[in-house]
């Protein structure tokens, strides 16, 4: 990696810490907060820590969430535990204008949505590259039971037009493999994820439409830019 690279990585993860301390403003106090998964959400459960005792726990798509949140002495409930929490805050791999997302690159889709359907509000929190017109350039994974690999990868081709590849030496925390799908325009993202999670074998879709953002909390390099999609 070149000075240029380092920098413009460096400035990234800037961006990540920027937003993962802001979004504190939006955990409501004495109440379970949910937690995602990924570099930008591990900023945010670091800035967490620092609020652990005014918290009642926290829910988490993750195994490694879960993990760094206990190294931090935070509660962290089973989802079975819980019937609402008023807020999930997570990452997004594209996020557009209206709060759709593409989300997977952590392989945790499954369990980032069953939180995301707890939670009253999703507050997306990511870095200015995540905001995209159209989603399609991050390639969407999906959650495929192994057995269903090849059938779903030949729907993809047929019904979109699009490559799908199993993600090399991931297996997700449910057990499953994820394909990583390339060559897609999602232009209307809630019926790609309606007609998706049909299929037999997906266990779901990485397009977050049905649970979409209701506010992203945007890292730009003149601060943290609030985008609001209720």
């Amino acid at each position: 990696m070149n000075q240029d690279e380092l920098k413009a990585q460096d400035a990234q993860n800037a961006l990540k810490a920027l937003v993962g301390r802001a979004a504190l403003d939006v955990v409501v106090p004495g109440t379970v907060v949910g937690v995602g998964t990924g570099s930008t959400v591990n900023c945010f459960i670091d800035a967490l820590g620092t609020i652990k005792d005014r918290i009642a726990g926290a829910v988490s798509s993750s195994v490694a969430s879960t993990q760094r949140l206990q190294a931090l002495g935070i509660r962290v409930l089973d989802a079975n535990e819980v019937e609402r929490i008023p807020v999930y805050i997570d990452g997004a791999d594209e996020i557009d204008h209206r709060g759709h997302m593409v989300k997977g690159g952590g392989a945790a889709l499954t369990r980032e949505k069953i939180v995301a359907d707890l939670a009253e509000r999703f507050v997306c929190i990511a870095d200015q590259s995540k905001l995209v017109d159209v989603m399609g350039r991050f390639p969407l994974p999906v959650e495929v039971i192994p057995m269903a690999v090849a059938q779903v990868a030949r729907r993809f081709a047929a019904a979109y037009g699009g490559v799908a590849t199993v993600r090399a030496g991931v297996t997700t925390d449910n057990g499953n493999l994820i394909l990583d799908v390339r060559g897609l325009q999602i232009s209307d993202p809630l019926a790609m994820e309606t007609e998706v999670n049909q299929w037999p074998g997906v266990v779901t879709v990485g397009i977050f439409a049905r649970h979409r953002a209701r506010l992203c909390l945007l890292g730009t390099p003149t601060g943290v830019q609030r985008l609001s999609f209720d």
